[in-house]
């Protein structure tokens, strides 16, 4: 009965939110971030929140919302889901923020997915692409990243052109790793494209040359490979110690191209690279001047340039979310939920408008960004386009 009470008590401390009535002059919108800023991941996560502190001050410079400034609360999810789960808790309970912005991997997202049902908070998901985040009936879900079935859909047209036949996997054991190899399988098999082998390798391994040794051994010619920007990088490495020759293609949107180009060297070289955003390109974003001036913004804050293909999420992310508090008027997490079901926004990421996706009644939000496929030749990135 105690732990019953204690719930209520919780439940009703989250909905007396400091700032919820901001609209007088000089007020603040309390926008919560859960990121991975230590652990397997942080650099990832590091990245994101420095794209969601760009966003944030370009618009408190320019008055803010509707007068009322942006404070990001910033939480350390350590690259963990239970983490990931209390830092929710924290920013919702006692730090009585109405939105959030989070939370990088889709194990931490689907962690995080009960506490925003709960306490009736709304999340914008800024990176996790597995599909049940938005099809397992959470409300409060709003996702600006592309699913791992779109991805699939979107790399589609690719298929042809780069002649893949037969085709290998390895991703990190999670969420996000199962669920891309299960897209991709279910649309190479359209395109009449042979599965061969799926290899699974833990977010923390570092030597995965059991793995690629089986890969070898095939008769494949792409091996598709899915995990975090650390790990890959030596992947990539010991792929090439070990003399394997085919096409390789990572997925996921979290690879940094430019920073597999500093890190893994030659072993890039050949490698194509499936992304959400071209900073080498901006005049291809859908807002070129914004995207310059992005780039330029996170340059002149001497952040690592590897970055930016990540750093836009966090700063379409509190775009979006800021674009909903002025639609709402309120700094309040159901008139938050309510008026991001009517945002259209011209993203860095693409186009922000959110369909619904789920069972009837219990909808989460998807936007349709776009993604791009680029290839490191001589240690320089090119566009592929068909």
């Amino acid at each position: 009965m105690k732990q019953k009470w204690k719930k209520l008590a919780l439940a009703a401390a989250a909905l007396q939110v400091a700032g919820w009535s901001y609209g007088q002059s000089g007020g603040v919108v309390r926008i919560g971030v859960n990121q991975p800023l230590t652990g397997v991941v942080a650099a990832s996560g590091n990245f994101v929140t420095n794209g969601a502190k760009i966003a944030a001050d370009e618009i408190n410079a320019k008055g803010g919302i509707n007068g009322a400034k942006i404070e990001l609360l910033i939480e350390d999810n350590k690259s963990n889901p239970t983490e990931a789960a209390a830092a929710a808790e924290k920013l919702i309970v006692r730090d009585k923020v109405p939105v959030l912005l989070g939370a990088w991997s889709s194990t931490y997202t689907l962690a995080v997915m009960p506490k925003l049902m709960e306490y009736k908070v709304p999340m914008l998901v800024e990176t996790s692409s597995a599909d049940k985040i938005t099809t397992a009936g959470n409300p409060y879900v709003f996702r600006i990243s592309p699913t791992n079935a779109m991805e699939a859909q979107s790399f589609a047209q690719h298929v042809a052109p780069l002649k893949i036949r037969k085709a290998d996997f390895l991703v990190v054991n999670n969420d996000w790793g199962r669920g891309s190899a299960d897209a991709f399988h279910a649309m190479l098999k359209q395109k009449g494209v042979a599965i061969g082998l799926t290899q699974t390798i833990d977010a923390a391994a570092q030597d995965m040359s059991s793995q690629l040794s089986s890969i070898k051994a095939t008769d494949s010619d792409t091996l598709f490979i899915t995990t975090a920007v650390e790990q890959l990088t030596l992947i990539l490495k010991q792929a090439q110690a070990l003399g394997i020759k085919r096409q390789i293609i990572t997925l996921g949107g979290s690879q940094n191209p430019d920073q597999l180009i500093s890190q893994a060297g030659t072993a890039a070289n050949g490698t194509m690279h499936d992304v959400m955003f071209m900073p080498w390109f901006p005049d291809n974003a859908p807002d070129p001047a914004t995207a310059k001036s992005f780039i330029a913004e996170w340059k002149k804050r001497g952040l690592d340039p590897n970055g930016l293909t990540e750093g836009v999420r966090g700063y379409d992310g509190v775009r979006t979310i800021a674009a909903a508090v002025a639609t709402a008027g309120a700094a309040d997490p159901e008139k938050i939920r309510e008026a991001l079901w009517k945002i259209q926004l011209t993203g860095l990421t693409g186009n922000i408008k959110f369909q619904k996706v789920g069972p009837t009644g219990k909808e989460s939000g998807q936007s349709l960004p776009a993604t791009y496929v680029v290839k490191i030749e001589g240690g320089k990135l090119a566009q592929i386009t068909h």
